[in-house]
């Protein structure tokens, strides 16, 4: 039996995530989830593949915001979720190929994490109002996401990690991958396969391999970078110039997934199918 064993919640994009208990499934993904970013002097997004020291700012949700913290100055701020929208100023930022509209949150916001991560940036937030339309070559054309990279969700099976540190010098933990949703039972890349199933009613569709880069490599308590994972992956788990690991969803419904759930496969994607 397949049961969900870890939910994961990444509220600012690129900075830590939250392990949670049960989450709430949105039209755009999890509540919450990616809904902030923290982009250039252009209004392009940064992430840690670049600035690797936004691993070391941790995330909690409050009953009244974000709160922000650097793990080494213990340094804090908090973003609040309601404010005086007419004070927010809209912008239109970039993401990848993709432009969209959001809100700058605060000059308070920009100052604190430019002097934390030693460079000019802006902390922007999407509202309720903006639709981000996914990939249409892989998805249908109401899927919507939030600031993730591409999809709503991604899911990775506990086996498949288990299975790649047998291979790795030293084990590495499940948040080098930042997925939203973790199961166990099944076999190692079992995800791969999961064209359409079901957690706690809602219906989810693997749509898409994720392709891994080198944000696997940064170690996400010290923020330092190194070869893997994506060295021992590269050797087994590459395909169509990338490296896969775990699989990305889309869904159709809204409602709450808790920890024990049970996942419910009705359809595999054997066209999907993972060759060496």
């Amino acid at each position: 039996m397949l049961r969900i064993s870890e939910l994961y919640i990444y509220p600012i994009k690129s900075l830590s995530g939250i392990s949670v208990n049960h989450a709430t499934v949105t039209a755009m993904g999890f509540e919450y989830d990616r809904r902030w970013l923290l982009v250039d002097e252009n209004n392009c997004f940064i992430t840690q593949r670049q600035h690797h020291q936004m691993a070391l700012l941790g995330v909690a949700i409050e009953n009244k915001g974000l709160r922000v913290t650097h793990k080494i100055n213990n340094e804090s701020i908090l973003i609040p979720f309601n404010g005086p929208a007419e004070l927010y100023e809209k912008v239109i930022v970039t993401i990848w190929e993709d432009t969209c509209e959001a809100q700058y949150v605060s000059r308070e916001a920009d100052n604190w994490f430019s002097k934390m991560l030693n460079l000019n940036c802006r902390l922007v937030y999407m509202p309720e109002t903006t639709r981000r339309i996914v990939d249409q070559k892989y998805a249908p054309e109401n899927s919507v996401t939030s600031f993730a990279d591409a999809y709503p969700f991604m899911m990775i099976g506990q086996a498949s990690l288990d299975e790649l540190n047998t291979r790795m010098p030293e084990p590495l933990p499940m948040n080098r991958f930042r997925p939203n949703i973790v199961f166990t039972g099944g076999a190692p890349f079992d995800e791969d396969l999961y064209g359409h199933f079901k957690i706690a009613g809602i219906d989810f569709r693997g749509v898409k391999l994720c392709a891994r880069c080198v944000l696997t490599t940064v170690d996400q308590e010290t923020a330092k970078r190194g070869k893997e994972p994506l060295k021992t992956l590269a050797k087994y788990r590459f395909k169509n110039n990338n490296i896969m690991f775990g699989q990305n969803l889309i869904h159709d419904g809204v409602g709450e997934i808790a920890l024990g759930d049970e996942l419910v496969v009705l359809e595999k994607n054997f066209a999907d199918r993972f060759v060496v």
